[in-house]
């Protein structure tokens, strides 16, 4: 199926805003959400009340009438999830330049707010996690109850088929932090190598550690509006010019599936490159969730960067830093920067567009594209590029 070329460069991010990261606060997840949304909707030169379509995160607590009832919001005239866990932000992009360009809504709300070190720590949602019934079969029984568990076969297999190492994704987790380090809305500041990675603890065999993303308090949040309204608002132009969602093949278990290699990602891929109508050489900056160092490595083979086994070798010779061939999660990721469900990465893909990185700067960076990866496997892409 070709993709609806008609949908680029329809929609732009106009607004974007972040809360501080930390670990510890008495912030509930609708404060942080607030104080994100607000920023992000000052940032657009709007107020709540221009605000009329929302998509709260499906695996959240706060809904799109707690934003309605603080905002004083009398006329949303669109709300929708995208449940899609990890993949959920980066698929609101999607869904929400949908409903700008088609006229539903005139700017769109995106907000993310996570006491995700404070509330609900992984060990608390275990429990929640269970409505992956399809886990109940092969991974329950034998104790295996938190997402490191759940992709650790993942990873084993692709070492196993292609000698994949944990050298590869040491060089995935010190590129992070190097990029933390230039970011003072980063919570690890501390400079790690490949030998403190390889000392750190075994969570999940393949899985160190330092191979695992942060648990973190804070929020994020981006606005979207039709692309000819964005040119009368404060902030420089990021269009959205492809955009796509993909599901793992099936079973739902990943043990369970042919290839436990390829994810949702390789399906979303191409189509949303031929939306954008851009080479894999035209991207000057990536930012890639990463919930494990081996996510960037699987993804950097399913987006299209190499081929399938290659992941590990790509990221060698400092490719992913500011100054290699593609810089990579130059805010410092969900494994040093924070955990706000992938959010962050959008926002600091908008900033890269902007010019407004700061220190960690991407030189001449002017199209880049942003993943989400959620569940058991779904992918979602966004290819953008400044005006």
């Amino acid at each position: 199926m070709s993709p609806p070329t008609g949908l680029r460069d329809q929609a732009a991010i106009t607004g974007i805003g972040e809360t501080l990261h930390c670990r510890g606060t008495d912030k509930s997840a609708l404060e942080l959400t607030l104080e994100a949304s607000m920023a992000a909707i000052q940032d657009a030169g709007l107020t709540p009340k221009n605000i009329d379509g929302i998509i709260s995160y499906s695996s959240g607590t706060v809904t799109a009438e707690d934003l309605m009832t603080n905002f004083g919001t009398e006329d949303l005239r669109f709300s929708a999830t995208t449940p899609l866990g990890g993949a959920s932000a980066v698929a609101a992009l999607q869904c929400a330049a949908m409903a700008v360009s088609t006229g539903v809504a005139t700017h769109v709300l995106i907000p993310l707010g996570r006491a995700g070190y404070s509330g609900t720590r992984i060990g608390n949602r275990i429990g929640r996690m269970q409505q992956f019934r399809v886990v109940a079969e092969f991974e329950s029984p034998i104790g295996a109850n938190a997402p490191a568990q759940f992709y650790a076969p993942m990873a084993r297999r692709h070492m196993e088929l292609y000698g994949t190492t944990s050298e590869q994704f040491a060089q995935v987790a010190v590129t992070m932090r190097n990029h933390a380090i230039l970011n003072d809305n980063a919570l690890m500041q501390t400079p790690l190598t490949v030998d403190m990675h390889h000392a750190s603890r075994m969570i999940a065999d393949p899985f160190r550690l330092l191979d695992c993303c942060l648990e973190s308090d804070g929020g994020a949040a981006v606005v979207i509006s039709a692309a000819e309204r964005a040119q009368d608002m404060p902030s420089p132009t990021v269009l959205l010019s492809g955009m796509a969602v993909g599901h793992p093949d099936s079973p739902s278990t990943i043990t369970q599936r042919p290839d436990m290699t390829r994810l949702g990602l390789a399906k979303a891929a191409a189509h949303a490159f031929a939306m954008a109508g851009v080479r894999h050489d035209e991207i000057d900056v990536a930012e890639i969730y990463d919930c494990f160092t081996y996510t960037v490595i699987c993804q950097l083979e399913d987006l299209g960067f190499c081929d399938k086994g290659e992941g590990g070798a790509f990221v060698e010779h400092d490719r992913l830093s500011l100054h290699g061939a593609l810089p990579t999660n130059t805010h410092g990721g969900l494994l040093s920067q924070a955990h706000v469900a992938g959010l962050n990465h959008v926002v600091e893909l908008v900033r890269q567009l902007r010019g407004d990185g700061g220190l960690r700067q991407v030189t001449n960076a002017v199209v880049g594209l942003v993943t989400g990866y959620g569940d058991l496997g779904d992918g979602s892409i966004a290819i953008m590029r400044a005006a």
